[in-house]
């Protein structure tokens, strides 16, 4: 979270969440959900219905956020708070830190990964890895616990839901499958409470509080202190004094809530677990039976509707050894540590979150590199020409999981000419797909027969140029 003051000075962390009220249109929250995505996202549309402050579209349709009337990218507002971790770590260490291992959701695609390397390089770090928070959250478990087992991490945060199987076996951390869902957090719990109660105070005061910035921030922390009393008591008041003016004047919300009023209301997000689970669980060719722990990792993991949930999903519950709001930056500290050689027993074995394929005739989507393969890998398909006498072929490279590559981010593209003529479905093109351990994707295509050839590497861009990541970085990681 971050926040420009009216001097444009910036602030991030708690001292930002305390202008939440009285500075709604200038402090950013849920950054993560905006990076690498486009304005015109239905996931971006959707938050920005619900959110204070004004979400716009870049040059290059990249969703940004207006401060004061300056766009500003998600990858500059993330910079901020990795900039203000980066001088609380020197500080402890009394030395400079240059380097990072940083966390991401497990469903982040190449984009979002890119754009979060550069907001590594703007705060003024060298972004080693980026690392999948559940993958992170079993380094930790499994340094302690070193039998085999095979874990389900259950990662439910602020702003996205993740769930990875994973087996430990004499040292080696595989991850057999991962998927989530990028817009399910604490933030859309929050949102259900703050329309229930702004549901109710319209209905009995004929006004609604979230047309009004001011008492819609004031909603909102209300709203996420009582989904966190009530994860410990059964009932939590909520009073909020002069939160409008009607036409008698002052308008006060109080009222109780309860645990069961919050657990009806959040049924639909309690509902939308389950999917993401049975199918990590299919992915990894497991039952919930073949599951030795389920580790719980993220701040919504307290509420106990949730934890109930997981534990109908596997058939056990979470494990309580671990701390949900710590054992992520633990696991990036492990892996770290991995990196530096200082912990030689451990290796870690990751996977591609998301289908790789070329666009074919019909815009289908022909997937050479499935989702949940272990990386690096290499894999190709062949390819007919679709009309008589074609010399070149487009090859366009997409990433998701939608049968229409439409519907999934195109990634890049290039072309391979001349080609012998022929009738069509006579000229054969192989397409080699091969992806090392950081995401790098490299795409050749070969005419078959003739052995003519063109390659392409495919490597995410965030949006942001190198000059815009320099002028931030003078500006940000000074």
């Amino acid at each position: 979270m971050a926040s420009w003051n009216a001097d444009g000075e910036v602030v991030v962390g708690a001292a930002s969440k305390r202008q939440m009220v009285t500075n709604p249109q200038r402090t950013v929250f849920g950054a993560k959900r905006l990076i690498g995505r486009k304005a015109t996202d239905k996931e971006v549309l959707d938050l920005a219905s619900r959110l204070p402050y004004k979400i716009v579209a870049a040059k290059n349709g990249d969703a940004w956020v207006d401060i004061a009337g300056t766009p500003r990218s998600p990858q500059e507002i993330s910079a901020h708070v990795l900039a203000k971790m980066k001088r609380v770590a020197e500080d402890y260490l009394g030395q400079p830190v240059t380097e990072a291992v940083v966390t991401v959701p497990a469903y982040f695609d190449d984009a979002q990964r890119q754009a979060t390397k550069d907001a590594g390089k703007i705060a003024g770090l060298t972004v080693r890895q980026i690392l999948n928070e559940p993958t992170a959250a079993a380094l930790a478990y499994g340094l302690h616990h070193t039998a085999n087992q095979r874990l389900a991490v259950f990662d439910l945060g602020g702003g996205t839901f993740d769930i990875s199987i994973l087996a430990i076996e004499n040292g080696v951390f595989e991850v057999l499958s991962t998927y989530g869902d990028t817009a399910l957090g604490g933030d859309d719990f929050d949102r259900l409470i703050i329309d229930m109660l702004a549901d109710e105070f319209a209905t009995q005061n004929n006004l609604d509080l979230r047309s009004d910035s001011v008492a819609l921030q004031r909603l909102k922390e209300a709203a996420e202190r009582a989904k966190i009393e009530l994860s410990s008591a059964m009932t939590t008041d909520i009073n909020l004094p002069f939160i409008a003016a009607g036409p008698a004047g002052p308008v006060h919300l109080m009222r109780e809530l309860e645990r069961g009023q919050l657990e009806r209301a959040c049924k639909v997000l309690l509902e939308k677990l389950e999917a993401p689970c049975r199918k990590a669980l299919e992915d990894a060719h497991c039952t919930p039976a073949d599951i030795d722990q389920v580790i719980l990792v993220g701040g919504m993991t307290r509420m106990p509707a949730v934890q109930e949930r997981a534990e109908r999903i596997f058939g056990k519950p979470g494990s309580k050894g671990v701390n949900p709001d710590e054992i992520v930056a633990m696991g990036a500290a492990v892996h770290s540590g991995i990196m530096g050689g200082e912990l030689q027993e451990v290796v870690l074995l990751d996977v591609t979150p998301h289908n790789m394929g070329v666009k074919v005739a019909g815009d289908r989507m022909s997937v050479v590199i499935h989702s949940n393969t272990s990386i690096p890998t290499r894999a190709k398909k062949v390819f007919a020409t679709t009309e008589d006498n074609q010399t070149y072929v487009a090859i366009e490279i997409h990433q998701g999981e939608h049968e229409a590559a439409s519907k999934n981010r195109r990634v890049g593209r290039f072309v391979l000419g001349d080609l012998a003529p022929g009738p069509r479905g006579r000229t054969k093109v192989e397409v080699s797909f091969t992806m090392d351990a950081d995401g790098i994707l490299e795409v050749s295509a070969t005419e078959v027969g003739t052995g003519h050839e063109a390659t392409v590497t495919i490597e995410a861009s965030s949006g942001l140029t190198s000059d815009e990541i320099l002028s931030l970085n003078r500006s940000v990681g000074r």
